[in-house]
């Protein structure tokens, strides 16, 4: 694993996968209230699951518990303070949570992350691509409401769910991502007006 330019992760065998934020950051600034990594009763695996994120400790050093295994959930432990995500059991019922990762996609980063390779890395370098990768919804939904807002980058007030959203799936909008696509855009809409004019 290797950063590149704003800060993406580059991981030489999927070059199509580049989070900029690494397992540690997505807790460290704070996620998911701080339950992430609680005790849970895994529908897919039928038992309770605790200390499943002692396999990754050392990334852990100097967070706080109440980042990682709070039993609350509370919007003040996440970096933009609000409420954002949906209960792990809505997850299972979509048919989201496989029996290898039972906490969901970020326990499979960390293992991605961590040199793990596996059948379903396809389905959830998509899921994340459809999210928060260079055609992502969410991603070009926070740039359009930027630009709307005549906003700057990273001007928090500026939909802070979305933006927690994205964290918790490894990115976080970064000033050259921004003008790339505003740029992309600007053309687009001086295109249609040249076309308008004729």
């Amino acid at each position: 694993m290797e950063r590149g330019a704003g800060g993406r992760i580059f991981f030489p065998d999927r070059p199509d996968f580049n989070p900029n934020l690494s397992p540690r950051e997505i807790f460290i600034d704070g996620s998911f209230g701080g339950t992430y990594w609680k005790p849970i009763h895994s529908r897919t695996r039928g038992e309770d699951l605790r200390n499943q994120h002692l396999e990754f400790d050392d990334w852990w050093r100097g967070i706080p518990d109440d980042l990682l295994v709070s039993e609350k959930y509370e919007k003040s432990r996440n970096k933009y303070l609000v409420s954002c995500g949906t209960p792990l059991s809505m997850w299972e019922s979509k048919g989201w949570i496989r029996e290898q990762d039972p906490y969901g996609w970020v326990q499979w980063y960390c293992r991605f992350f961590a040199g793990r390779r596996s059948d379903d890395d396809e389905r959830q370098i998509r899921r994340w691509k459809a999210f928060a990768g260079k055609r992502g919804r969410f991603r070009l939904q926070l740039i359009n409401k930027i630009i709307a807002n005549e906003a700057l980058h990273d001007d928090f007030s500026v939909s802070p769910v979305i933006r927690q959203s994205l964290q918790h799936w490894g990115y976080r909008l970064t000033v050259s991502d921004f003008e790339e696509e505003s740029l992309k855009k600007w053309k687009e809409d001086l295109s249609w007006e040249k076309e308008e004019t004729f």
